[in-house]
């Protein structure tokens, strides 16, 4: 039994220390150090460089973008085939182009590019390109007609595509996003 002991100190104390004896891990300690490791990992962990480099891939916008310019021009292709739609039909024009805008802006902020995509080009988000393949005779398949059904379901695309980034995209960026998505999910609605 040594002095620490002896005068009913734990091992751990000061006198444990100017007796010059080492002191030993107690329980306390390797509780309060088996608490702590998990805290230490997440701050190890968060300080790696195992960072994704977001410059690597293109920005997700763009395809929200050229999808806004690819809804305004069916929007006006469906005016031009039924001009009885018209005044259904023009006010998501307007906003489809309002939302390629605004959509193009948040790009360059970020210090990106917008898409020089044009109308024709610009695949609606969700669809795998922007027309059929061409046919044996070498010409290409007709583009289906622009209907208010066809407006539907480009605008309901749309409205998936830019739900479906929310997630994943930072904070700053959510609420235009989201309200693009929530204008297209009014617009596939009304048309129904």
């Amino acid at each position: 039994m040594n002095d620490a002991t002896a005068a009913g100190r734990r091992p751990g104390s000061r006198a444990v220390a100017q007796a010059g004896l080492r002191p030993t891990l107690d329980r306390r300690r390797v509780l309060q150090l088996m608490l702590a490791l998990p805290a230490a990992a997440t701050v190890v962990a968060g300080c790696s460089g195992a960072t994704t480099d977001r410059h690597d891939r293109p920005d997700p916008l763009l395809a929200l973008a050229d999808a806004a310019r690819a809804d305004a021009a069916l929007a006006a292709a469906v005016i031009a085939a039924d001009p009885t739609v018209a005044a259904r039909i023009d006010p998501l024009r307007a906003a489809r182009t309002e939302h390629a805008a605004a959509l193009d802006a948040e790009i360059v902020r970020v210090g990106g590019v917008p898409s020089t995509a044009t109308p024709s080009t610009a695949p609606a988000v969700g669809t795998t390109g922007p027309s059929a393949p061409a046919g044996a005779t070498g010409t290409a398949a007709p583009a289906p007609a622009a209907t208010v059904a066809r407006m539907r379901e480009a605008v309901a695309a749309s409205q998936r595509g830019a739900a479906g980034l929310v997630p994943d995209l930072p904070a700053e960026r959510v609420g235009l996003v989201a309200s693009v998505a929530a204008c297209c999910a009014t617009y596939a609605a009304v048309l129904a």
